[in-house]
């Protein structure tokens, strides 16, 4: 008999970080207070998951969602059709993000993705990114000025205007605009085919997205994990992630 969680068991996706002198791996508190806030249990997952034979296969088998996080790193160019190095690569994430994100659809997990988890949705599914929107002429300003303190930098930046009768809509119960954060430099230039769009901002700039075909495939460039428990939006995203992941476990122990 396996063993049963009376909480959701959500995969958390870490980033490659240095510890002092010692490489590690990390994943931001404001994650896992949000997952534990709308009612899962947060489990942070390793790269070295893809160093082995069947290790992802067995820890999906226990999982019920996967949230990938918000990184200073990009995904690297080549992922999406580009030349030339990025300079703030994570290769491992990339390999790890892009097999979470196959098993993920393959198995119908409940998936929500944050900022460059957004990003690796659209790549994973054919799409491509700006590599530096300040530069194209076409978009606002969307980063944060690293200067400032926190409350500043993810403080709201921009409106975003939901697809009327789009997923985000219906889980939020209105296509009214809202505000959001902004702190990214890249962005989606083409969803992919398989992806549908569900926000944008006012210059344009594709702000969120879905997969159609999925139960709870859902990203946004936005942070809400950020003082989630303060943002009704923010709510309302978690619990909805929470509550498919917790469809997606009964079902599996049926």
């Amino acid at each position: 008999m396996g063993i049963i969680f009376d909480k959701p068991l959500i995969g958390v996706v870490m980033c490659q970080n240095h510890i002092g002198h010692h490489p590690g791996q990390t994943v931001h508190n404001k994650y896992l207070d949000a997952i534990v806030l709308a009612g899962g249990l947060p489990l942070p997952l390793p790269h070295q998951l893809m160093h082995a034979p069947h290790l992802l296969e067995n820890s999906m088998m226990l999982l019920d969602g996967i949230l990938l996080t918000g990184s200073p790193s990009n995904i690297e160019p080549w992922h999406y059709g580009e030349t030339g190095e990025e300079a703030h690569a994570d290769p491992a994430r990339d390999r790890l993000s892009f097999a979470l994100i196959t098993h993920a659809v393959g198995k119908k997990m409940p998936l929500f993705g944050i900022c460059r988890g957004l990003q690796e949705l659209v790549v994973a599914n054919g799409g491509a990114l700006y590599r530096q929107l300040h530069t194209t002429g076409q978009f606002g300003e969307h980063r944060e000025d690293d200067t400032q303190p926190l409350e500043q930098q993810y403080a709201p930046a921009h409106s975003v205007q939901p697809e009327p009768e789009g997923l985000l809509s219906q889980l939020l119960n209105s296509s009214a605009a809202f505000a959001v954060n902004s702190l990214h430099g890249q962005g989606i230039r083409e969803t992919g085919p398989r992806l549908r769009c569900e926000a944008r901002a006012p210059d344009g700039l594709i702000e969120a997205v879905s997969l159609p075909e999925h139960p709870f495939a859902l990203a946004v460039q936005w942070h809400p994990e950020w003082r989630a428990a303060e943002d009704p939006v923010s709510r309302r995203l978690f619990a909805a992630f929470i509550h498919a992941a917790v469809a997606y476990q009964k079902e599996k122990q049926s």
